[in-house]
């Protein structure tokens, strides 16, 4: 897409910082984690949140293991003050959660902010104001040097007022909103003159929150930026460095975990990116993506089904299909070699959870959050055949031999593409049924009998059986080493065996004296040299290897279904 007017847009400026570190350095640690989901996250929801819900919410976030929780703008709204109090005088608040509360540098909102705060335990009063050229010109028509003083009056008045909170552990976040667009060197400059009014110390540090408020370069810009904020900080020790990326680029994730490189030790965002515009940083995403570097999070999302559907209930929005570690389709491979990829990893890991996760195309084990490995596969008319046998290995217990695959595998594939959908675990058991099970045309064994002996030579075993041809029932007998083969020579005996057996298996499917068993049989037509298999199912394996044997003639016979030809 060409511009028609090439000088509308126009990168924007990054800091200098040719010796930066942060490539080099790997995450060993998780940050600090501050979910913003009852301010942030509400803020942006075309219905906010009501009472009773955001109490929820808390109490889902404090479950899943968030000790640091904001929980509002308590001077922006009755509602939200009093959400405030409800749950500081109603002890919602375990001991060891602290409470965050946003307040904009007037001092009759931080007042009443400071109100809302009253016989809590641990709280973080969060000013913020925004710093950026494009504010200061276009939202505030103000100077640099005021925009600073706006920081440093707020920063005094939080401190004045948050003196009458008696008893309660006061810590305290500046943010420079828009830090994403702000000079470095005058976003150091606001931050260290708030840092000088509020008299952090490295034993009580600030919270210096810098937000990619809009997302305006690529992550590693934005780590550059991070990086260079920390080494020219004079006291880096008095301050904890948080960020609050954004997603606007679609990259907040990945722009956070480059800060986390770059030196920020604390995250602030939402269950899966809820926010403004894009959204926010995607905590979820991010502490997953720890988690599977072998990285304790501290965070508990082993039941991530649950957790989206508090989300989706309380927030009316909806993750979708294909979001990382959440959606209905992050472990369902459609791709055939992408199944049997996953149905090889599967099969060799085995059931031992100690065992290093190693599974083709799965960066996680989906039991870890919550999924099930049934959901690992579907079936549509682009899947192939390795995932077809597990579908049928996991779900029925047919353990297909390999060399079965590719028919079976044929067989379904057609199935989905004329229906034009994908096949359900269900719809795929009936059309190995229909076809490998079910197949009783044109031959069919109505009865029989097996007695040992009463044979010359090595063939111990004698068969007769009451058999519907084409309609019409034939008493058929013959001599054999085991009853399949006696059964094979009684066809021959009439004349109607024109096919030889290359392949047999059996095995049982559940345990138990009335477990039933498997047995899959292939055949190969002497006339042509085409190949095809059968099975069947039966309490009695005998019985269930001879259904597979007319099962594999039957599929042979489609066209043409004349033994004596």
């Amino acid at each position: 897409m060409n511009h028609p007017f090439p000088n509308k847009y126009k990168p924007f400026a990054r800091p200098h910082l040719p010796e930066r570190t942060w490539p080099d350095t790997v995450i060993t640690q998780a940050p600090v984690w501050c979910s913003v989901d009852l301010r942030d996250g509400n803020q942006a929801l075309a219905v906010p949140m009501n009472v009773a819900e955001k109490l929820e919410m808390f109490q889902a976030l404090v479950k899943i293991g968030f000790k640091e929780i904001e929980v509002g703008f308590p001077s922006a709204s009755q509602t939200e003050f009093d959400f405030v109090r409800m749950l500081i005088e109603g002890g919602h608040i375990p001991d060891d959660v602290t409470i965050q509360v946003l307040t904009q540098a007037r001092e009759h909102l931080i007042q009443r902010t400071v109100e809302s705060l009253q016989g809590a335990k641990n709280v973080i009063i969060h000013l913020y104001n925004s710093t950026s050229p494009l504010q200061r010109r276009v939202t505030f028509n103000m100077s640099a040097e005021q925009i600073k003083q706006i920081a440093i009056d707020g920063t005094r008045m939080v401190k004045k007022h948050a003196a009458a909170l008696k008893g309660t552990r006061v810590r305290f976040e500046y943010s420079p909103e828009s830090f994403s667009d702000t000079e470095p060197q005058y976003a150091v400059e606001v931050c260290e003159a708030v840092m000088n009014q509020w008299q952090s110390t490295e034993e009580d540090p600030i919270i210096l929150n810098l937000p990619e408020t809009v997302q305006w370069n690529t992550p590693n810009v934005h780590a550059d930026q991070i990086e260079w904020f920390i080494r020219h900080l004079k006291e880096p020790k008095k301050a904890i460095i948080s960020i609050h990326t954004h997603n606007d680029r679609g990259t907040g994730v990945a722009a956070a975990e480059l800060c986390l490189m770059a030196g920020a030790q604390r995250a602030e965002g939402t269950l899966f990116g809820n926010g403004e515009r894009t959204g926010n940083l995607d905590l979820v995403n991010l502490a997953l993506n720890l988690y599977a570097h072998g990285i304790p999070t501290g965070l508990d999302f082993s039941n991530l089904p649950k957790i989206r559907e508090l989300y989706e209930r309380i927030t009316h929005m909806e993750v979708g299909a294909r979001h990382p570690y959440a959606g209905d389709l992050v472990f369902t491979a459609f791709s055939g070699s992408h199944q049997d990829a996953i149905k090889k990893g599967m099969d060799l890991r085995g059931k031992d959870p100690a065992v290093p996760w190693q599974v083709p195309y799965l960066t996680i084990d989906p039991h870890d959050i919550g999924a099930s490995y049934e959901a690992i596969i579907r079936i549509n008319s682009q899947s192939g055949k390795g995932g077809i046998a597990y579908v049928l290995s996991r779900e029925y217990g047919l353990d297909l031999p390999k060399a079965m695959w590719p028919e079976v595998g044929a067989v379904a594939t057609q199935v989905a593409d004329k229906q034009g959908r994908e096949l359900s675990p269900a719809e795929i058991h009936d059309v190995f049924k229909q076809e490998f099970l079910q197949a009783k045309t044109p031959l069919e064994i109505v009865k029989y009998t097996v007695t040992p002996g009463g044979c010359e030579g090595d063939d111990n075993y004698h068969m007769k059986a009451v058999v519907r041809l084409n309609d019409k029932e034939h008493e058929i007998q013959g001599c054999g080493n085991g009853p399949i083969n006696a059964f094979v020579h009684a066809l021959e005996n009439e004349q109607w065996k024109h096919f030889r057996i290359l392949d047999y298996r059996s095995h049982a499917i559940a345990k138990g004296s009335a477990a039933e068993s498997a047995a899959y049989v292939q055949i190969i037509r002497e006339k042509d040299g085409a190949t095809f298999w059968g099975a069947g199912v039966n309490t009695n394996i005998e019985t269930a290897g001879l259904r597979a044997v007319v099962s594999a003639i039957n599929r042979a016979l489609k066209g043409q279904p004349d033994l004596q030809k």
